[in-house]
């Protein structure tokens, strides 16, 4: 076990601080008048939203396809390649994004007509992305040397793979959401809203909106032609359930065209329009939905598509996306349960003897949290350091050595660190340590010479104070401040569970003083309690606290429904309290 930390030490007292959001009264204001519910309309407009026009969610309010760059080019080499039978093959990535990436684009080309099978790198094998290595896979896939490769959540960085895909004699057609590198690969068309010169106002689709985008491009164009009728083709609306899905578990941001289709794909199945798979991973997950919402597909149902990837191979997930045989999707969706399972298992065990490391090498920690052991899993470490970043609330990197004897690593940041640029910089002052990482300002992925792992982690270090000028760090809890006592009810709570809440886009968290009537343990671990204010009095839980409450509290607290034996009433659950 290796969890070294740099040798100047900070006494770590993680202290939420609690502020609330600026609410701007005038666009409150016209959201009101427009007949949106008062509260709907202060909690939108502290998020931005600024007229109603911002919250209409239907398919009309979609940004056109024709505004994405290249969309319409690459629309027409696909309508091309399927006039003329070619054989597509999808690249798809492993997790939940990319494997609904890969259904919509294995249903919607399927339905118009194309000659299309998937291959999904393994993580442990190839790695991420169209690599030389994925390419030979391609070429000697079981039906058939392709013609073209699609990706889907991936390949913007693929200069390397799509030269070789050229070199075997295979076209190229990017679809991704990624930030480009400073050179672009030779594709044939590539379609993201992040690479350079693309005017598309929504920068936040996840891969799954790139290609569904592309997917609409592609049946106007067969319009055009004269293939389907001027209003003809597949309904690709029927895929919303499955944008839906990949938007929410990537966790884009969810500005108002990402809310629009999140929204469309959750009425899909609250109306039980919903691919088999979808149903099938609702009813494994225990989940209802005909009340489907956010929490559902980012806690119950991505995560059981991401096991596949993270254990196995994703193609388990693809499969269970794609058929429309509802036994064989209960099948595979249980397989996936089963899996996710596992990884919880495995998960708590690594989580357990990292933070086991972390206290025996010292009782403090540095800016940042550096663990490793080489028995742990790779597929994995990346959900460890995310729960030890929200525990230690510091920049996080957890490792486990590779078949090749790397070292392979994710990370998980904090609002005050932008992870891509400390491994930049670290890469720069030790040149050789990294062998190569890639990610964003949350989250990274590298991989490490195992001899330099103790180089690294204090180099890490330095660079975290030197990026944020800071040796330690707190959280913020942002709240709504204060929630009106009328709208304290299980009516409201209910109405806010209905929305579309998600990154950028945070669930309402308020804030008040409560008196505190009665607490108790609840399985030794969660305190439950009884809390007044005013005239009202309140059932709430604070999950994972063990210590009591003094007399009085100021606490931060989401509004929730609590049903049992058939009848619904308000609870409040605790993100954190203090003596008031």
């Amino acid at each position: 076990m290796a969890a070294r930390q740099p040798r100047s030490m900070e006494k770590m007292v993680v202290t939420p601080q609690l502020s609330t959001r600026t609410v701007n009264h005038s666009a409150a204001k016209a959201l009101e008048e427009a007949g949106v519910h008062p509260l709907l309309s202060r909690l939108w407009a502290a998020r931005g939203v600024e007229c109603a026009e911002d919250l209409l969610l239907n398919w009309a309010a979609m940004i056109p396809p024709g505004r994405l760059t290249q969309a319409e080019h690459a629309a027409k080499v696909l309508a091309d390649a399927i006039q003329a039978q070619k054989k597509l093959l999808i690249i798809a990535d492993y997790d939940c994004d990319g494997a609904t990436a890969c259904a919509v684009g294995l249903r919607a080309l399927r339905g118009m007509g194309a000659r299309v099978d998937f291959l999904v790198p393994n993580r442990f094998e190839t790695g991420y992305g169209l690599s030389p290595a994925v390419v030979e896979l391609a070429v000697r896939h079981p039906s058939g040397k392709p013609d073209m490769l699609i990706t889907v959540d991936n390949g913007i960085a693929s200069v390397d793979g799509v030269d070789a895909a050229r070199d075997a004699g295979m076209d190229v057609v990017i679809t991704d959401h990624h930030l480009p590198g400073d050179e672009l690969p030779r594709a044939l068309a590539i379609v993201n809203p992040n690479q350079p010169g693309c005017g598309f106002p929504s920068k936040n689709l996840a891969g799954v909106g790139v290609i569904f985008y592309l997917m609409l491009a592609l049946r106007s164009e067969l319009r055009r032609r004269g293939v389907f009728p001027s209003d003809g083709g597949p309904r690709l609306d029927q895929l919303a359930d499955l944008v839906a899905l990949g938007t929410v578990a990537d966790v884009v941001k969810l500005d108002a065209n990402n809310r629009l289709l999140v929204t469309q794909g959750l009425q899909k199945m609250r109306g039980g329009r919903m691919q088999a798979g979808i149903r099938a991973l609702f009813a494994v997950a225990g989940r209802e939905p005909r009340q489907a919402n956010g929490f559902d597909l980012g806690f119950a149902i991505g995560p059981r598509i991401n096991a596949a990837g993270r254990l196995a191979d994703m193609s388990l997930g693809i499969h269970c996306l794609t058929t429309d045989d509802e036994s064989l999707a209960l099948r595979l969706a249980r397989e996936l349960d089963a899996m996710n399972h596992e990884r919880r298992g495995i998960e708590a065990t690594m989580r357990e003897e990292a933070l086991a490391s972390l206290e025996a090498a010292s009782p403090t920690v540095g800016a940042s949290v550096c663990v490793y052991h080489p028995d742990w899993h790779q597929g994995v470490v990346g959900l460890v350091a995310s729960r030890l970043k929200e525990t230690y609330w510091r920049p996080t990197l957890a490792f486990a050595r590779s078949d090749t004897g790397e070292l392979r690593g994710s990370g998980r940041s904090i609002p005050d660190v932008h992870l891509r640029d400390v491994l930049d910089l670290v890469s720069k002052r030790h040149p050789g340590a990294i062998l190569k990482f890639g990610g964003h300002a949350m989250a990274a992925g590298l991989t490490l010479r195992e001899d330099a792992y103790a180089l690294f982690t204090q180099g890490f270090d330095q660079a975290v104070r030197e990026l944020s000028g800071k040796n330690s760090f707190d959280p913020v809890i942002e709240t709504d401040g204060s929630l009106e006592t009328g709208y304290a009810n299980a009516d409201v709570a209910g109405l806010l569970q209905q929305q579309v809440w998600g990154a950028g886009f945070p669930p309402p968290i308020f804030r008040d003083t409560f008196y505190v009537r009665q607490q108790r343990l609840l399985k030794d671990k969660h305190l439950k309690l009884s809390l007044e204010r005013g005239h009202q009095r309140f059932d709430a839980i604070w999950f994972n606290r063990a210590e009591m409450l003094p007399e009085t509290v100021d606490a931060a607290y989401r509004l929730d429904q609590n049903v049992w034996n058939g009848t619904v009433s308000a609870q409040l659950i605790i993100e954190y309290a203090c003596g008031a």
